[in-house]
């Protein structure tokens, strides 16, 4: 077959970029390398569109051992000898048309990012959104991605310690699945992602190689179409129990010291493994494609290359300890199959046989060596103003503020997520310490020390759309707070920036502003970004509207609790113990969930937000804590301070009794979503240690009440019942998904 312009278009090459690859060739490519190229520089392997931005975040930390795109996830010292490795990836666009497989190959995908670097996966996260509930095909979305993780997450044996959920018209065609996984390993364990040493021989171990996921970043790269479900092909299909065994197989092949070198074979599978693993050590491959175990017949080179089959890995032995590898792979019943050899130079020849079918440098084609690097034109889009023309004093004040937080606790972005979390095992493991104690966070027990990982994942896309640089900066925000709330002291993050087409000015416009508000909050919380993931061409274009999703830049923070008996619930632990809001309120309710949906107003600007009194107020809560002067705290997030208070009550069946304050809005006081704010309870006990510190700290504090023995009560009006408010909270999702 003749390559022309046009067949490197269709694979998603630019005109450009097809002349580019000729000068470095030196020739024009044939069909095997113009794939090899067309995987390598999409957007979802080469970040091309990214890259200069993601650049400027801050990368550097004290605990950082690995910093971001040196391996295959971040990797962080935590003390006692060990290091946290974890990292946050999408699978959004394989979700969308194959909701059940999307969502388990994500998750397993993300677990081998962690157990490749020498990790055992002991902890995950997800973080969801979906568009209307009342669609049929939201519900399809939900109940194929949440059945998806739980089949898979639950086989594998690792648990789901926290997330969230969230609902929004503009992920109707397009929902977002971003997973999260953390894993844990004596620092001098650690296996690096590189491929060194000539004559060393190459190992490729796991599954067989089929054919799906074939050119699978190239899909993950376009918007999607009324044609999208027609690329089934490209959703790869996962076996949990495989990967099982490929997780023991590698740590266990990892203490021979018979290893070079380690890389998951994922997105664009052995042509991203050989690629990346040569170009980090400088040498070349040369490869046999003949010698790949197949489990289907008559498959092309190029297929066999670009192959996402899944739970395959790709390893480089010292040579002369091949029989050692081979032992262990044999004992798990895996294929464990030499494939190729390190080479001089940086070539990576392929062969059927002996036939040369493709012949390119290992440095033209990766993240940071010849892959393009673009500079995309943004500009800020007119809604932006128009969100800021919002006015509190438009808005009526409700005449039933019960009918309010009726409509609240059973909306589906504030309800339970019971109906999601009972579908994951959450207690495999037995290291998940909020299992039986709710926290803000996920805490996951570090055995054999006195100490625990605090886990977040945190964005309110609406936030972000209204203003991308401060949105992004309450969502770094939002997640510190929750670790905070927990007892931790917060470490750094992951993130997975999920947008739309970066060709268009406006969507580049709120990436950017977005990295810009992440570097800067990162900055302020000391929380180096360690790694994660671009998700662009979250666009639908279905008959003839082109929308995108709302930008939602996932936050994933990793946290540390210094001392186990820090951690520190969001539940009230006895009537009688009084409630203080810890921050300022406003007279506040834009973005909020009470506006856009009791009001239906879509448009305004973010909540109030200050990052300094954050800060302070954050490590104001970290020395209550350590003090032992509160018995419990939550942040104020989504559905305000009364969703807060409610999360706090029903852990133990518990009610409280309220005072709004006079100089704001009931509405704005009870459902307004403005930061920095704190709710925490004190027993009598504590409560003059407690005041005399607020005091001193500066740090403004109200006491807004008490908690109940079960009536929740506000101006001296009842709102009813803790045990009926339960019982909508916990229900609310279920029936408006399954009826």
């Amino acid at each position: 077959m003749e390559v022309t312009v046009n067949i490197a278009k269709e694979l998603g090459l630019l005109p450009d970029e097809f002349e580019m690859i000729k000068k470095i060739l030196g020739r024009t490519p044939n069909y095997t390398e113009l794939s090899i190229f067309s995987v390598m520089w999409s957007e979802h392997a080469s970040y091309k569109n990214s890259i200069k931005w993601i650049k400027t975040l801050p990368r550097k930390g004290d605990a950082v051992l690995a910093e971001a795109g040196a391996e295959n996830a971040g990797l962080v010292d935590i003390g006692d000898g060990l290091a946290c490795a974890f990292k946050i990836e999408s699978h959004n666009h394989p979700c969308a048309v194959e909701p059940y497989q999307g969502a388990a190959t994500g998750v397993g995908g993300i677990n081998r990012d962690i157990f490749t670097m020498g990790a055992r996966p002991i902890a995950q996260l997800n973080s969801l959104r979906f568009g209307n509930i009342k669609l049929d095909r939201t519900k399809w979305h939900i109940k194929g991605v949440v059945k998806g993780i739980g089949d898979y997450g639950n086989a594998f044996g690792v648990p789901v310690v926290a997330g969230e959920v969230f609902f929004d018209e503009s992920y109707n065609t397009n929902p977002l699945v971003n997973a999260m996984s953390v894993g844990i390993v004596e620092k001098d364990m650690v296996i690096s992602a590189i491929s060194e040493g000539v004559g060393n021989p190459v190992f490729i171990v796991g599954s067989s190689t089929g054919k799906d996921g074939i050119h699978g970043t190239t899909f993950a790269s376009a918007d999607i179409t009324e044609d999208s479900a027609d690329d089934i092909p490209s959703i790869q299909v996962g076996d949990p129990f495989m990967e099982k065994l490929l997780l023991e197989a590698s740590l266990e092949v990892i203490k021979t010291g018979a290893l070079v070198g380690m890389q998951d074979m994922g997105a664009a599978g052995i042509i991203c493994s050989t690629s990346e693993m040569s170009e980090k050590g400088g040498f070349g491959m040369k490869v046999d494609l003949s010698k790949v175990p197949l489990r289907q017949q008559n498959m092309e080179p190029f297929e066999i290359l670009l192959s996402e089959s899944q739970e395959r890995m790709l390893i480089v032995v010292k040579k002369g300890r091949e029989a050692e590898v081979k032992k262990v792979y044999e004992k798990w019943d895996l294929n464990c199959v030499q494939i190729a050899e390190v080479t001089e130079g940086d070539r990576l020849e392929f062969f059927w046989k002996d036939e040369k079918v493709a012949d390119v440098p290992a440095e033209a084609l990766v993240l940071g060596g010849g892959a393009p690097v673009y500079d995309r034109e943004y500009k800020e889009p007119a809604y932006y103003n128009e969100y800021k023309q919002f006015d509190i004093n438009q808005v009526a004040e409700p005449a039933d503020l019960k009918e309010v937080a009726k409509m609240l606790i059973n909306h589906p972005n504030i309800a339970s997520k019971r109906w999601v979390y009972q579908q994951y095992d959450s207690m495999v493991g037995t290291r998940n310490m909020t299992t039986n104690f709710p926290s803000a966070a996920g805490v996951v027990n570090l055995k054999g020390t006195n100490k625990a990982l605090v886990l977040t994942v945190d964005c309110n896309p609406r936030y972000v759309k209204a203003d991308p640089m401060i949105g992004t900066m309450i969502a770094v925000a939002e997640a510190s707070r929750n670790i905070v709330c927990t007892g931790g002291k917060p470490l750094a993050i992951t993130n997975c920036l999920n947008f739309g087409n970066p060709y268009k000015p406006e969507i580049y416009w709120q990436f950017v502003n977005a990295i810009k508000g992440m570097s800067k909050a990162c900055e302020k919380f000391g929380t180096p970004v360690t790694g994660g993931n671009v998700s662009f061409y979250n666009q639908s274009t279905i008959g003839g509207k082109d929308e995108a999703v709302h930008p939602t830049p996932t936050i994933g923070m990793l946290g540390i609790l210094e001392n186990k008996n820090h951690h520190t619930t969001l539940a009230f632990k006895d009537k009688g113990h009084m409630i203080y809001l810890i921050g300022k309120s406003h007279n506040d309710i834009s973005s909020s969930e009470y506006l856009n949906t009791y009001h239906g107003v879509k448009k305004s600007p973010v909540p109030y937000f200050n990052l300094d009194e954050e800060y302070k107020t954050q490590q104001l809560v970290l020395q209550l804590i350590g003090k032992n002067l509160i018995q419990s705290a939550n942040d104020v997030s989504d559905g305000g301070l009364y969703v807060t208070l409610l999360e706090s009550a029903m852990p133990r069946d518990l009610g409280f009794d309220i005072t709004t304050d006079a100089e704001i809005r009931p509405d704005a006081f009870l459902f307004g979503e403005a930061q920095g704010r704190i709710v925490v309870s004190v027993s009598h006990a504590k409560e003059t240690q407690f005041i005399d510190h607020m005091v001193e700290s500066g740090v403004l504090f109200t006491v807004i009440g008490h908690v109940t023995k079960s009536e929740i009560r506000v101006d001296d009006v009842s709102f009813g019942f803790i045990a009926d408010m339960k019982q909508e909270f916990d229900n609310a999702l279920e029936k408006l998904i399954v009826g």
